[in-house]
């Protein structure tokens, strides 16, 4: 609705003008963009509305006889545009739902899949923006959890609406393979394993789960050996100093391989994707000559006990005791901390890929983290530090209660999403769908992806949630499994359509016939498409595609009740054609915005 609403603003504007002129108010003429265009709360109030209260102490006049005046003033012209009236302090517009629905279905029957990509001057929202996202971060001692779903949904999400936004988007992962937990999987692989040549495949396993199992293997054993946990610490030490070939760095990357195959495979289960991988065994010791670099231009200061540090007072306000903040960057031994390998990957990053923008998909723990290593990157001098953004998201844990990989009562990611594919395949066996839809277990894994993923996303990244698996997958309600039924419910009567030799109409004057209240809010949500990708795109949130995607599964629902098609298709052949031509619009805009989502579309269901 966005060309709508300019070409409101504009006709409100010179309304406007025009009292000024014919009241003789000494003001400045009232430009369209110094305007706000509104949606009126109740639909029979209008489609747009425009407030009047700042005129009120300028023209010394209630807002509501201005309104009232200045729709009287453009209601003497010939507005194709719609009814104009007055709403108290509102000039509102019914729009000409004929002229405008027509030139909306038009708009994405010609764009296609594009269609939602651009503004009304035809230009991409993010047009020559490149933007770096970093999602997942996986340790290479435990297979992927619930927690690393929800990242990488928002981080794979994001992504797509940014370059549906028309961004040039670069997905990035660090893959944390190295530290002390990576060596107590290591020590439990040489206590209870390697001996006995166990792997993987030996095994039966996906490499990530027997790793994950060897992590848990230790938990328990340095419980009844506390010394294990300085054994660990003691290989830490070894892998640093040693080199590439020795039998140590070998075990490591063998490991490592392991966890990193099973990763990748329930990436590419779950439509996630990465153009480059970073690793941390080789960024961890990045950063330092930096802060050296800063320590002496005076940026950074040295601590009594020796250590590198920064006041990061302005960004964090003082400590509980009142006094400065400082940031440790170096230890007084010299050796890097965790912040000072993140400069140093940030400052590598925008040299291997220039971004405008960085964004860091990362739980809200890491909220400090990130506003510090933001600051630092600043006073360091990187210009480019000014556009680095932490989408920081919430919690997420099943009704049962908090993970913890360590104890082993992790919500294993490929656990989680094989017990959804079952119950989705119970729920096509009960309603006697097996037999009908080709390949029924592929369908029963699209459900079972489509309720995971919309459940995670459908919520704002801030706030903490339960993930229900029940909820999740029903077939009725907010939910993946009923956007996925009306996809298919969309495509099943353009088949039927098609096989009985009825096509979509495309020209404006039969697309103009769809008028009725239910075609109109059907209309009224998919000119809204363009708007919801901008918005989410510059809040970086796809819970906004979500809801948008759930507003127009139920305004197709109300108009196929009030609107039939097929059944009309004899008595009047050419409203058929216009109707089954919003259908198909709506799927199209339906198939778009769920793979925004991560939503599988299903033709059969």
């Amino acid at each position: 609705m966005a060309d709508q609403k300019i070409e409101f603003a504009q006709i409100i504007a010179d309304g406007i003008n025009e009292f000024i002129k014919a009241k003789g108010i000494e003001a400045e003429n009232v430009t369209a963009d110094s305007l706000h265009v509104e949606t009126p709360p109740k639909p029979e109030m209008g489609d747009l509305g425009v407030p009047l209260f700042t005129f009120a102490k300028i023209f010394r006049s209630s807002p509501q006889q201005i309104a009232q005046e200045v729709a009287d003033i453009i209601n003497k012209k010939n507005i194709s545009l719609g009814n104009i009236s007055a709403a108290g302090p509102y000039v509102n517009v019914k729009l000409n739902k004929a002229s405008v629905g027509a030139k909306v279905l038009k708009s994405i029957i010609e764009q296609g899949e594009k269609y939602g990509t651009t503004d009304e001057q035809g230009k991409m929202f993010l047009e020559g923006q490149k933007i770096m996202v970093e999602y997942s971060s996986p340790n290479t001692n435990k297979p992927l959890h619930l927690g690393h779903l929800r990242n990488d949904a928002l981080g794979e999400s994001v992504s797509r609406i940014l370059k549906k936004a028309g961004a040039e988007v670069y997905r990035v992962n660090i893959i944390n393979n190295r530290g002390v937990h990576i060596c107590k999987s290591m020590l439990a692989y040489k206590l209870f394993h390697e001996a006995k040549g166990d792997t993987p495949e030996s095994l039966g396993m996906k490499g990530d789960h027997f790793v994950g199992q060897c992590y848990i293997e230790f938990d328990k054993y340095s419980k009844e050996h506390p010394e294990a946990v300085a054994q660990a610490e003691e290989m830490l030490v070894q892998w640093e100093n040693g080199t590439e070939d020795d039998e140590l760095h070998q075990l490591w990357k063998k490991m490592n391989g392991w966890t990193l195959s099973g990763v990748q495979q329930t990436y590419e289960r779950t439509g996630v994707g990465f153009e480059k991988l970073y690793f941390e065994s080789e960024t961890y010791l990045k950063g330092k000559g930096e802060i050296l670099k800063g320590l002496e231009k005076g940026i950074l200061f040295q601590a009594e006990d020796g250590s590198v540090r920064i006041d990061v007072t302005e960004v964090t306000g003082k400590g509980k005791d009142g006094n400065n903040q400082e940031k440790v960057l170096l230890r007084k031994d010299g050796t890097s901390v965790y912040i000072t390998q993140d400069i140093g990957t940030a400052i590598s990053r925008h040299k291997d890929w220039p971004f405008n923008q960085m964004v860091y998909v990362v739980a809200s723990e890491q909220i400090y983290h990130f506003k510090v290593l933001f600051f630092i990157l600043k006073k360091l001098g990187f210009d480019w530090a000014e556009k680095l953004y932490h989408l920081s998201y919430g919690l997420v844990n099943l009704p049962s209660g908090r993970m913890k990989s360590r104890e082993g009562t992790i919500v294993d990611a490929d656990d989680l999403i094989d017990s959804l594919h079952s119950d989705a395949m119970k729920a096509i066996e009960e309603r006697g769908r097996d037999g009908q839809l080709g390949n029924a277990d592929e369908v029963a894994e699209k459900v079972a992806l489509g309720a995971l993923h919309y459940y995670l996303l459908q919520v704002n990244p801030v706030k903490d949630m339960l993930f229900n698996p029940e909820e999740s997958l029903s077939f009725n309600g907010n939910t993946g499994p009923y956007l996925q039924y009306m996809g298919a419910r969309i495509a099943s009567i353009l088949r039927k359509a098609q096989e009985a030799g009825l096509t979509p109409a495309e020209d404006e004057e039969s697309l103009s016939k769809l008028t009725t209240e239910s075609e109109w809010n059907l209309i009224k949500e998919l000119q809204r498409y363009p708007e919801i990708i901008s918005f989410s795109a510059q809040k970086f949130d796809p819970s906004i595609v979500a809801v948008y995607l759930y507003d127009v599964s139920k305004a197709f629902s109300g108009f196929y009740r009030d609107c039939p098609i097929m059944s009309i298709a004899e008595s009047d052949a050419e409203l058929a054609k216009s109707r089954l031509a919003l259908a198909k619009c709506t799927l199209t805009v339906l198939k778009s915005a769920m793979d925004l989502v991560l939503v599988p579309f299903l033709d059969r269901m």
